[in-house]
């Protein structure tokens, strides 16, 4: 979600700074870049191995190194980075950030950053309340420091009350979602169809398929992340899209979803449609009231057509819009690919096979080709379905933009 994203993380002397080790092992593992400054104080609360070890970049706490002289320099640092976070960011930064002093590498680099900065305070609730905090904190919004504002609870001091530095999992999604809304689909809607789908014979049982939806909530993140209006039809799935970005209606049947997406498309003005969804070809003609019982005898069931929902929409596609569909199939995989993609009016087929191995319903990853209207084929290698969705993701923004 933030490949390829330079991101400066300052700690400062605070008991919350032992959560900027899980905030630094996320912004990481989320693919940005890290680069860690401390204040002499913080290397009290938590160490530079610590930090070091989690973003594979030697920690800034010095303007210089003693032993050799080299310079860390904070006009460069404030030029590399795409954003500056400072978390926890304690009363005494937050004085000096607010009234320009400059007496250690995290302050300098901070009056020096032409990124936007992000300050997530963490101190007892008195302090918080005071006037001068209050009116250092004012200054500095005003000043555009994106302010990620503290939560209510237990404090260090043992005094319950507001103070508590916003959790790591919650400051990531605000990280998320401040490049999302500079992302290269901003402004730009999508609609994703996700998950299995399940078709009820009576009360108990259902007709359904081993889809987890986790290739969908992928995407659905992915173009999040790109700063996309993404709403997400979802059947039954134990797998979510983790943005908070992501718009999901929950449905259960085949004409749920079609009830679902239909009406959303007809009332939006999308730039994509995803038809990820596995959705179930056939459903008992007429489900039981009541709970069937085993008899000794087979038990026929009747079987109808759904309503196809790629093929529907493809009648209403209007100009502009952007239609992915999938494929799975386990033989006669490119035909069916280019069948579906003339039958449904798709701009594009994204074709995964179940006799590969680590591709398919409830893998992590996945191994598709990627089929055109007016362009060879891509083959691609078995890759992560986070891999897969970026990719993906690549391949609409091109149709979209272009």
């Amino acid at each position: 979600m933030l490949a390829g994203k330079h991101i400066l993380l300052g700690i400062t002397g605070s008991i919350a700074a032992y959560k900027a080790a899980a905030l630094a092992r996320l912004l990481v593992k989320a693919g940005a870049q890290v680069k860690v400054l401390m204040t002499p104080m913080a290397k009290r609360f938590i160490t530079p191995l610590t930090m070091a070890t989690l973003t594979r970049n030697p920690i800034l706490v010095d303007f210089f190194d003693p032993e050799n002289g080299a310079w860390n320099s904070h006009v460069s640092l404030g030029c590399w980075a795409d954003l500056y976070l400072i978390a926890p960011a304690s009363a005494n930064t937050l004085a000096k950030m607010a009234t320009g002093v400059a007496d250690n590498l995290l302050l300098t680099t901070y009056l020096s950053a032409r990124c936007p900065v992000m300050a997530a305070p963490a101190m007892d609730l008195d302090m918080y309340m005071h006037d001068a905090v209050r009116s250092n904190l004012d200054t500095l919004g005003k000043r555009g420091v994106i302010l990620l504002e503290p939560a209510s609870g237990e404090l260090a001091s043992g005094l319950s009350g507001k103070g508590r530095m916003m959790e790591p999992e919650d400051i990531m999604d605000r990280v998320v979602s401040f490049f999302a809304a500079k992302g290269s689909l901003s402004s730009r809607k999508i609609l994703i169809t996700s998950g299995p789908t399940k078709e009820a014979i009576d009360p108990v049982r259902f007709i359904s398929n081993h889809s987890s939806g986790r290739m969908g909530a992928a995407i659905a993140d992915e173009l999040a992340s790109r700063g996309a209006d993404v709403t997400v039809v979802s059947g039954p799935s134990p797998v979510r899209p983790s943005s908070e970005a992501v718009k999901v209606v929950d449905v259960v049947s085949a004409a749920q979803m079609y009830e679902a997406f239909m009406s959303l498309y007809s009332s939006g003005d999308f730039d994509a449609a995803v038809f990820c969804a596995a959705v179930a070809d056939y459903s008992p003609s007429e489900a039981s009231p009541v709970k069937l019982k085993k008899e000794d005898s087979s038990l026929v069931l009747k079987l109808s057509p759904t309503k196809d929902i790629a093929f529907e929409a493809g009648k209403r596609k209007r100009s502009g819009c952007v239609h992915v569909g999938f494929a799975l199939e386990t033989d006669g995989g490119e035909d069916s690919a280019r069948d579906k993609m003339e039958r449904k009016n798709l701009d594009m087929v994204v074709l995964n096979s179940l006799t590969d191995e680590g591709a398919g319903f409830g893998c992590p990853t996945n191994k598709v080709t990627f089929f055109y209207r007016n362009a060879p084929e891509e083959a691609m290698p078995l890759k992560s379905k986070q891999d897969v969705a970026s990719d993906l993701a690549d391949r609409i923004e091109k149709l979209i933009l272009c």
